[in-house]
């Protein structure tokens, strides 16, 4: 049956996605299940989306009621869940406004033209973008513009003018790119397609300190890393370090297609006016149903609060991994965003572990990621240890 439906799925769809040969049937907490009923411990959530993991009754009731009521209008209507969603997004975010959009790529890409039309509005020509090397911000022409590795930019080239890419952590290589051009510092605080690599405190003040000297607007991408991954609700908060605006996605609707970006008030008074931007799928009442009611779970269940209690054991897990096994040489990231820099092939060790059922995801630098539904508890911890011990034996 497995056989039949990879079969079918690679005679019709565009190649696309290195797929594993496995298809996935059905998930309950912390685990998913083949058509053949083989169950996987997941520590990839989907690429960080499962924040509750699979089977969250509270939110599967919410959306079946909301497809009962209505989950499409046109963008020219209110409908009472976006305004919830929206509200309680910008409580926890700590931002002003939020415009939805369908995914992470979008919330990227509706961050970098409310930037260009804040200094449009402003009158001061600015128009350039300084990114990080090793960025990973979306597959859309404006956002993998924006993108520091040359693999995902080179095959559609020409972009979008105008990008300069800066070293991450490095603010000298940061004031070296800054011309009275620059309108925006686009930066993710835990890169994660590329490495899990950790923003310092001192690079996350000095951005915020040469965006404010130069009239510059802070973009952070929390897409991956928000939605209490880091420890906080959101990344910046760990750092104190507030951006202009902020763009998010993936856990913030358990897997339901939503993302959004959101700003300062000071940003939304200049840039973004009636026709400059839409989706006519953004902010419809499903996703939005999915968001607010997250968000409630989120809070009432103390997900922060788990997050920062689980977390230490999971990265004391890792560090044993990095003594005991030679193959293991790092560990990185925050929180339930971590990873160890392995020398196996990468190909090897992700077959491997899905014999032994277990999912885990890569990142550049040799790097197996560990972005686990936020619900993990140790024993889930333990398990995954155990399955990576007999991976990379």
């Amino acid at each position: 049956m497995v056989n039949e439906k990879i079969q079918a799925a690679e005679e019709n769809l565009i190649h696309v996605y290195n797929r594993f040969p496995v298809a996935l049937d059905h998930g309950e907490g912390m685990y998913v299940y083949d058509t053949e009923g083989k169950e996987y411990l997941d520590f990839a959530a989907g690429f960080a989306v499962t924040g509750l993991g699979y089977d969250n009754k509270e939110l599967n009731e919410a959306l079946k009621a909301q497809i009962d009521k209505l989950y499409h209008t046109s963008n020219l209507y209110y409908h009472e869940s976006c305004g919830e969603a929206a509200r309680e997004l910008n409580r926890v975010s700590g931002m002003d406004r939020v415009f939805f959009t369908n995914s992470g790529g979008e919330a990227n890409e509706g961050a970098l033209k409310a930037a260009r039309r804040y200094a449009y509005t402003k009158g001061t020509g600015r128009y350039e973008f300084i990114a990080m090397e090793n960025s990973f911000h979306g597959r859309s022409f404006g956002a993998v513009s924006v993108t520091g590795h040359d693999s995902y930019r080179e095959p559609f080239e020409p972009l979008v003018p105008g990008v300069k890419f800066a070293k991450f952590n490095d603010l000298d290589s940061v004031k070296a790119l800054i011309t009275d051009k620059t309108c925006a510092i686009i930066m993710e605080p835990l890169q994660g397609e590329g490495g899990i690599n950790l923003a310092t405190q001192e690079f996350m003040e000095g951005i915020r300190a040469i965006c404010d000297e130069n009239d510059i607007l802070m973009i952070c991408d929390e897409v991956q890393c928000g939605m209490g991954r880091t420890g906080s609700m959101f990344a910046w908060q760990g750092f104190g370090v507030k951006p202009d605006i902020l763009t998010m996605a993936k856990a913030i609707g358990n897997g339901i297609p939503v993302g959004a970006f959101a700003m300062t008030e000071e940003v939304a008074r200049y840039s973004l006016k009636p026709g400059d931007h839409g989706a006519t799928y953004g902010g419809n009442p499903l996703a939005c149903t999915a968001v607010k009611t997250v968000l409630g779970i989120f809070e009432r269940e103390k997900i922060v609060e788990h997050v920062n209690e689980v977390a230490p054991y999971l990265t004391k897990r890792l560090d044993e991994l990095v003594e005991e096994l030679d193959c293991v040489t790092e560990r990185k990231g925050k929180g339930l965003m971590q990873g160890i820099v392995i020398t196996k092939p990468l190909a090897e060790v992700n077959k491997k572990a899905i014999e032994e059922g277990l999912l885990v995801i890569q990142a550049q630098g040799n790097v197996i990621r560990f972005v686990p539904p936020l619900i993990v508890e140790k024993k889930h911890i333990d398990e995954m240890i155990e399955k990576m011990k007999r991976v990379l034996a």
